[in-house]
């Protein structure tokens, strides 16, 4: 019973935090439209308050009720591991969600079409990955993977210069 859940909870919350993903964007494209202060301030607090209240939250419990499935179903396999990058891939673009919003109400700040397109595109690509992933349970071999993820501290060897690029790379 615990798993039918934690299943529940996990599918409530990943939905609502892809159709915010997908659907917030559309929110930014009203940005250009409004010169008014007030319904400018008026789009900013319905934008902040879907991010804050709604989005976040529910990834938080779409990762963590996902966590808890992972130990509670016993889910190591090798198409799992795929959805979990995935799903690194929806983190990443909900921080970017984030500071598009924090940037996006400056004064002299827009949000051209070409960037809506392609946020709300690479978030739907990433759901619709997950959906595939998760229903049709692909099987791949596991030597089919690179070399670096399973051999230990290859990963830091593959993201060295990203790390340089960022400066990251003295605090590791």
């Amino acid at each position: 019973m615990t798993i039918i859940w934690l299943k529940f909870i996990h599918v409530g919350a990943i939905s609502l935090w892809c159709a915010g993903l997908i659907g917030l964007p559309a929110l930014y494209g009203q940005r250009v439209r409004l010169r008014d202060k007030a319904a400018l301030f008026t789009l900013q607090g319905s934008v902040r308050f879907s991010y804050l209240a709604l989005i976040s939250p529910a990834a938080f419990i779409a990762v963590g009720s996902g966590i808890a499935l992972v130990f509670v179903a016993e889910t190591f396999m090798p198409w799992f591991s795929l959805k979990l990058a995935v799903v690194g891939m929806l983190v990443g673009l909900h921080l970017l969600t984030g500071l598009i919003i924090v940037r996006l109400f400056d004064d002299g700040e827009d949000y051209p079409v070409w960037r809506f397109v392609a946020v709300a595109g690479a978030s739907l690509l990433a759901t619709l990955a997950i959906l595939l992933l998760v229903l049709a349970k692909p099987s791949f071999p596991l030597d089919a993977l690179p070399d670096a993820i399973s051999r230990p501290g290859a990963l830091r060897e593959l993201f060295a210069p990203l790390l340089r690029w960022t400066g990251l790379e003295a605090g590791l």
